[in-house]
């Protein structure tokens, strides 16, 4: 034979694995079969009902995989904090806290109001170049590309929109406490 390719292949030997037994049933030695001492077959544990020796065996090996159960050890069960008088803040589903609709919106950074000015200009230059990503890789490159003088433009602005925004969430505020006081005071006359 002497185009012959095939190769014997050793058998792999098994791998124990850890299991919960009380989620699996095990032997002794952790492995899924037991030798049945009547007839000398290793059986699977969790089959050991069916198997057709004496009723005896059938007893003697349910008695030892119950003693093995019971030598695991029982997880210990966690413990509850007390639970705080203090009102939580709302929080969805996801565990995020869920955003008031009505709240003012939070200034754009230097980079995206330099993307605003950057994506009319590119449009302009290039009317049939609609890919999104050409257009911010050349937008990130040319902002890298920019010196500090140039950036200063879109930095100031973005301070004065902050300014604005800090304004309007001390308004937004001030207004939702009288709302909650508003509120707490019906509630009580009723």
């Amino acid at each position: 034979m002497a185009g012959s390719t095939s190769k014997s292949i050793p058998p792999k030997g098994g791998k124990r694995v850890e299991v919960d037994t009380n989620v699996m049933k095990r032997a002794k030695d952790g492995s899924a079969f037991t030798r049945c001492e009547e007839c000398n077959k290793d059986v699977p544990v969790v089959l050991i009902d069916m198997h057709n020796c004496s009723i005896e065996s059938r007893i003697k090996m349910k008695l030892e995989a119950v003693e093995r159960a019971t030598e695991v050890k029982k997880p210990a069960e966690k413990k509850r904090k007390p639970a705080s008088s203090e009102p939580k803040a709302k929080k969805s589903k996801s565990g995020k806290k869920v955003k008031d609709p009505n709240a003012p919106k939070r200034p754009p950074t230097a980079f995206f109001l330099f993307m605003d000015d950057f994506r009319k200009s590119y449009k302009e230059e290039n009317p049939d170049g609609k890919d999104v990503k050409v257009v911010a890789k050349e937008g990130g490159a040319k902002w890298k590309s920019l010196t500090d003088e140039e950036k200063q433009t879109y930095i100031d602005r973005v301070q004065e929109l902050k300014e604005e925004y800090e304004k309007a969430l001390e308004t937004y505020k001030e207004e939702e406490e009288q709302d909650e006081q508003g509120d707490a005071g019906s509630e009580k006359e009723e």
